[in-house]
């Protein structure tokens, strides 16, 4: 790929949309592009951290296994996003298994030139600040429905997330982008296959969640929100 194509594509990720070409220059130069087919994975957990990644197209799905092999998903990211999010300025691992979800091209920038890069950009590494510290707002709160929510909340709370973080509006909807299986959307919560089945069809039945011709999930939010509060 063309350094013009690497730019263009680094210039639409958020983080880096206001750098003056100059600044971006230097990302560009340790950058390299890369193309991964659907269900391979990008790096799995305990391997040596040595990179971080940009999504420009595609969707990447964050996950860990525990001893016995049982998945806990972290979360799906899109077109725009970075990952890891943990590893900065430390020696260590991929904390997490790394698998496309859809074809994804992506942006690929060792880390230690990549820190090095932010510790001379303090305008850039306070950008990166702000999203390690929404991640971690995140993170909080999902600990909080955990504890504070019994399943059935919880499992409205995490369509609820879904709508922010991988849906689109649609009149009075909002549509789910990525399809998630029953049990994909229970090892996003540690529960069973079966209550969240059970649970989507409570809802459907209440018309506060449809599916559309191509399987995607319509949820109403303002109707949702209710059964929470």
């Amino acid at each position: 790929m063309r350094i013009e194509d690497i730019e263009k594509r680094l210039k639409a990720v958020p983080l880096f949309k206001d750098l003056e070409k100059g600044e971006l220059s230097q990302i560009v130069d340790i950058a390299q592009a890369r193309l991964y087919k659907n269900k391979l994975y990008v790096f799995m957990q305990g391997d040596p951290l040595d990179r971080v990644f940009f999504i420009h197209s595609g969707k990447i799905k964050i996950f860990k296994t525990d001893s016995s092999g049982r998945e806990q998903i972290v979360s799906v990211l899109e077109a725009g996003e970075m990952f890891p999010h943990a590893g900065f300025f430390r020696q260590g691992n991929y904390p997490a298994h790394a698998e496309v979800m859809e074809e994804a091209q992506l942006i690929a920038v060792p880390i230690d030139d990549f820190e090095r890069i932010l510790l001379a950009n303090p305008i850039l590494c306070i950008k990166l600040f702000k999203v390690l510290g929404e991640k971690i707002v995140d993170l909080q709160n999902r600990l909080e429905e955990q504890i504070l929510h019994n399943t059935y909340e919880q499992i409205i709370m995490l369509l609820l997330r879904l709508t922010r973080t991988n849906g689109i509006q649609q009149d009075s909807c909002y549509k789910i982008t990525t399809h998630f299986t029953n049990r994909e959307l229970a090892n996003m919560i540690g529960t069973s296959r079966e209550t969240v089945s059970r649970t989507l069809n409570q809802l459907k039945k209440k018309e506060f969640l449809f599916t559309d011709e191509e399987g995607f999930f319509l949820i109403n939010r303002n109707q949702l929100k209710q059964e929470i509060l």
